[in-house]
C-alpha cells in the first residue's frame, strides 16, 4: 500500500473568477419582448451544470457581479457559461453561450475580457469518450480469399451527459463511409446510465485490391484508405420523443495501414466537428477566469522545499527567510501568499511567522495612525489567515444580521442627491443605526466564539504596537481595529457573497446599504475614534483574551440552523428502480447531527449519527450510520465533492466514526464491491477512511508547497533579479542606480539571503528533475 502511494500522482484542478456583466443581448424568441428580458448565467463543466447566478430583471445589459470558486473533480474538455432568458411558464431559453476548450484556458487565465456570445446548438452540446477497438482481417470464401474485413468493436463510454438532470439511455450507431459508400450498424440501448459497456463487434466488407496477386501481401485498396473512415454516434433514447444526440468521434481506416490492429479513447465531438456558421449578434459577456491545475507528485519529494519553508521563523533577519522571499518575489500575485499561510497554518508555524514580518513592518512605519495600513505581507498574510479561519465566526456574527438586511431590504440611503422619490432621510438614518448597533452588538457578544488564532495574533500584534510607540495609548487599539474592522468585518459586511455568507451577489439597493454600513464600520474602527468610542474598546478589549477557545472551523451551536442543502435521497428496500424511490430531502449538517426533513425549518428527522462518508459516483455518496447505509444525490460534481468535504470536517471528531468504507453500493442483499452480505461489514481488503490530523482545517500540504513551487518557477525572472541584488550590495554597497532596481526586494542581510536564496535554487531543480522523471515518455493519444 505504502508503495503504490508512493508513486502516485494526482493532478488537481480548481477554477476562480468572476462573471461579471453583459451587454447588449441578442433575440431569444420575440424580439417585441426584449424590454422584459429576465436573464441569469449558469457555468458548466462540459454539459453539467456547477453553477447559477441569481436572476437579473428586466434588462438587456445586466451587471451580474458573481465571484466563483469550486474545485473541479472530474476531467473535461469545455468550460462553457450560458445566458438564459427566465421563462415564467415554460422553460427557460437559452441566449447564447461562451465555451473555452481546456488547453486554452491559460491564454484567459487572470484576464478580464469580453467575450462574444455564440448560439447554442443543441448538436454542440456535447461530452464525454468513446473506447474503440479496430481490427483488419482476411475473409476467407469456399473459393478462397475474398476480401478484406473490418471488425469494429464498440466497448464502452464514458462521461455521457445528464439529460433532464437523469442518466440517459444511450446507444452507438457505427458507420463504414466514403464517397461511395455508408454503411450503418447499431447497439443495443443501455438504460439509466452515463457510462454503458457496449461490448458489441460490428464487421464491414472492404473491397480488396485489383493488384492483388499473394494471398500473404493481402491489403486494402489504397484509394480507399485515404477516404474510408468509420463514424461512431452516441445517442439518447427518447422512446416516443426524439433522440437526443450525444457526440460522435471519426477514425480514418488509415490509421491500420501500418498495423491491423488499434485499440484507444476519442473524446466525443460536435455533429460535423462543430462546422462553424455566422451567429446573429446575441451580445457579449464579460468574464475573468483563473485555471489551475496542480501535478502533485508524492510527498516525499516535497519535504526540502517544505522544510525550508518552515525554517522561515526562525531565520534572523526574517528578511532572508524562504517565506519572505517568496513575498518578495511574488509581490504583485495575489494567490501567492494564501499557499505559504495555509502550509504555516498546518504545521502550527503561521504565529511566529506573522509575528516576526509584524515586527520587520512596524521598524518601517514612522507614524502611528499609518500602522499596518499597506499591502505588506503582513497584512496579506494576516487577511488571508483570518479568511481561512475566521469563516464560521463570521458566520455567527454576521449572518443573521445580512440575512435580515437581505429579507427586509429597508432603505439605509442618507445622500440627498441619492434620495428616491418617497423616502424619508430621517427614517432611512434610523436604518441604518439600528442595521449597525445589531452588527456591532452581536461582535462585541462573539468574543467566546473568535477563533484562538486570531486572538494569539492579536495579542502579539497589541504587543508590539505599544512597544513600537510607548508614548501613544491608543495605537494598541489601532493595530487591531486596521485588521478586526478595517480588513475583516468591514469587507465581509461590503462583499458577503465573497464569504459565503450570501450565495448571490446583492442587488443595487441592498449593495448601496451594505456599503454604507462598511464606511461607518470602518470609520468607528478607524483609531481616533477608538478613544472616544467605549463599545469599540470594550470589543477590542476582548479579542484579545487568552481564555477563549475554537474547536473547529466550522463551529454551529447546538441552537443554531446549520447548513442546509437539497439533495435526493434514495428510499431503502425496493427492488425496483422508480421515480418514487428518490425524493427531495433538505440535508441539514452541525458539529453535532446530521440530519434530514422533508421542508427545511420544520422537525428534523431522527439523528443520523454519521460514521463515514464514501463517494459512489460523481454525484453520489453514501452515509454509513446504525441502521443501514443513506444514498444522497447532490445536483452536480462540484456540489457532491463540497458536501463530502464539510461532512468529513463536521464528523472529524466524531468518536463512533468508522475506521473504512465500502467504496460500492449495498444492493441486493451484499455490497457490490466485495459481496460482503452484511449491510454493516467491513473486511480488511475494504478502503481505509483516513482520520484528518489537523482539527481546524484540513489542509493538504503536498498541493500547497507544488503551488509554491509552481509560483517561483513561474518568476525565475525576479528570482535572478534578486541574486543579482545580493551579490551587488554585499560587493558594491549597492550604487544609487542599482538601488533603484532593486528597490522592491527586502534584504537587510544580503549574504544570508544569497544563501537562502541557494538553497532554494537547489531545491528547485530537484523538484523539477523529480517531475521531468515521472513525465511518462510512452503516454500516447488513445490511451484513458
Amino acid at each position: 500500500m505504502a508503495e503504490e502511494d508512493d508513486v502516485r500522482i494526482r493532478v488537481l484542478q480548481s477554477l476562480r473568477g468572476k462573471i461579471c456583466e453583459a451587454k447588449n443581448l441578442g433575440p431569444v424568441s420575440a424580439p417585441n419582448r426584449q424590454r422584459d428580458l429576465c436573464t441569469f448565467c449558469t457555468i458548466s463543466l462540459d454539459q453539467e451544470e456547477v453553477f447559477r447566478t441569481k436572476v437579473f430583471d428586466k434588462s438587456l445589459s445586466p451587471f451580474y457581479g458573481e465571484d466563483f470558486f469550486f474545485e473541479i473533480p472530474r476531467p473535461f474538455q469545455y468550460l462553457s457559461f450560458y445566458i438564459y432568458a427566465k421563462g415564467s411558464f415554460q422553460r427557460d431559453l437559452p441566449v447564447g453561450k461562451v465555451s473555452i476548450r481546456k488547453k486554452d484556458l491559460y491564454q484567459h487565465s487572470g484576464k478580464e475580457q469580453w467575450f462574444s456570445l455564440q448560439p447554442v446548438d443543441p448538436n454542440s452540446e456535447v461530452q464525454g469518450k468513446v473506447h474503440l477497438e479496430m481490427r483488419l482481417s482476411e475473409l476467407i470464401t469456399d473459393n478462397g480469399p475474398g476480401c478484406q474485413q473490418l471488425l469494429v468493436r464498440i466497448i464502452e463510454c464514458q462521461g455521457l451527459p445528464l439529460i433532464s438532470g437523469q442518466n440517459c439511455d444511450p446507444y452507438a450507431t457505427v458507420a463504414l463511409v466514403g464517397p461511395s459508400r455508408s454503411d450503418h450498424k447499431k447497439t443495443k440501448v443501455k438504460k439509466k446510465t452515463s457510462d454503458p459497456h457496449f461490448e458489441e463487434t460490428f464487421s464491414f466488407e472492404v473491397t480488396r485490391s485489383s493488384s492483388y496477386s499473394k494471398k500473404s501481401n493481402f491489403q486494402v485498396e489504397e484509394e480507399d484508405i485515404e477516404k474510408l473512415e468509420i463514424k461512431v454516434d452516441l445517442w439518447n433514447n427518447g422512446n416516443l420523443a426524439q433522440d437526443v444526440f450525444l457526440g460522435e468521434t471519426r477514425v480514418s481506416i488509415k490509421i491500420l495501414r501500418n498495423e491491423n490492429f488499434h485499440k484507444a479513447w476519442y473524446l466525443l465531438q460536435p455533429k460535423g466537428n462543430g462546422n462553424k456558421h455566422k451567429p446573429d449578434d446575441l451580445g457579449s459577456l464579460r468574464l475573468k477566469v483563473n485555471y489551475v491545475e496542480d501535478t502533485v507528485l508524492p510527498s516525499s519529494c516535497y519535504k526540502p522545499l517544505c522544510n525550508l519553508l518552515l525554517k522561515s521563523p526562525d531565520v534572523k533577519p526574517i528578511s532572508a527567510s524562504a517565506a519572505h522571499i517568496l513575498g518578495d518575489i511574488c509581490r504583485e500575485r495575489y494567490e501567492a501568499v494564501l499557499p505559504l499561510v495555509r502550509l504555516l497554518l498546518h504545521h502550527n508555524r503561521l504565529v511566529p511567522f506573522l509575528t516576526a514580518v509584524a515586527a520587520l513592518e512596524l521598524e518601517n512605519t514612522q507614524e502611528a495612525n499609518t500602522i499596518f495600513r499597506g499591502n505588506s505581507l503582513a497584512t496579506r498574510c494576516i487577511d488571508d489567515m483570518m479568511k481561512i479561519v475566521g469563516k464560521s465566526y463570521l458566520m455567527g456574527t454576521l449572518k443573521p444580521v445580512l440575512d435580515e438586511i437581505f429579507d427586509s431590504n429597508k432603505s439605509c440611503e442618507i445622500d440627498p442627491i441619492k434620495l428616491k422619490e418617497g423616502d424619508n432621510v430621517d427614517v432611512n438614518k434610523e436604518n441604518l443605526q439600528n442595521y449597525v448597533q445589531k452588527i456591532f452588538s452581536s461582535i462585541t457578544q462573539s468574543s467566546a466564539s473568535c477563533p484562538t488564532l486570531m486572538c494569539d495574533v492579536f495579542r502579539s500584534l497589541r504587543h508590539m504596537a505599544s512597544k513600537r510607540f510607548p508614548v501613544d495609548p491608543h495605537v494598541q487599539y489601532s493595530a487591531v481595529s486596521s485588521f478586526v474592522f478595517l480588513r475583516f468585518f468591514a469587507v465581509a459586511v461590503l462583499s458577503p457573497h465573497s464569504f459565503q455568507l450570501r450565495p448571490h451577489h446583492p442587488d443595487p439597493e441592498i449593495s448601496r446599504t451594505l456599503t454604507l454600513i462598511s464606511k461607518t464600520i470602518q470609520t468607528l474602527g478607524s483609531w481616533g475614534s477608538l478613544s472616544k468610542n467605549k463599545l469599540v474598546r470594550l470589543a477590542l478589549d476582548l479579542f484579545h483574551n487568552s481564555h477563549f477557545r475554537f474547536s473547529c472551523v466550522h463551529n454551529i451551536t447546538p441552537g443554531s440552523s446549520g447548513l442546509h442543502r437539497e439533495v435526493q435521497k434514495r428510499a431503502q428496500g425496493r427492488k425496483r428502480i422508480g421515480k418514487r424511490n428518490f425524493k427531495k430531502r433538505w440535508l441539514r449538517v452541525t458539529n453535532r447531527e446530521l440530519s434530514y426533513h422533508k421542508h427545511r425549518g420544520k422537525d428534523m428527522d431522527p439523528n443520523l449519527n454519521p460514521l463515514v462518508f464514501s463517494p459512489l459516483f460523481l454525484q453520489m455518496f453514501q452515509v454509513v450510520h446504525a441502521e443501514k447505509p443513506l444514498y444522497v444525490q447532490a445536483g452536480n460534481c462540484v456540489e457532491a465533492c463540497e458536501w463530502m468535504e464539510v461532512l468529513s470536517q463536521f464528523s472529524r471528531c466524531n468518536e463512533r466514526r468508522l475506521a473504512n468504507f465500502h467504496p460500492s453500493t449495498y444492493t441486493g442483499g451484499a455490497w457490490q464491491c466485495c459481496k460482503g452480505l452484511s449491510d454493516l461489514s467491513f473486511p480488511p481488503n475494504i478502503i481505509e477512511n483516513p482520520m484528518l490530523a489537523n482539527l481546524q482545517l484540513d489542509i493538504d500540504c503536498d498541493r500547497e508547497t507544488e503551488r509554491i513551487f509552481s509560483l517561483l518557477t513561474c518568476n525565475d525572472g525576479k528570482f535572478q533579479k534578486m541574486e543579482d541584488a545580493c551579490a551587488s550590495i554585499a560587493v558594491y554597497q549597492g550604487p544609487q542606480r542599482e538601488q533603484d532596481e532593486y528597490s522592491k526586494f527586502t534584504i537587510q542581510d544580503p549574504k544570508e539571503t544569497f544563501q537562502t536564496l541557494k538553497q532554494l535554487r537547489n531545491v528547485m531543480e530537484e523538484l523539477q528533475t523529480q517531475h521531468d522523471r515521472r513525465n511518462d515518455p510512452t503516454a500516447k493519444y488513445g490511451s484513458l
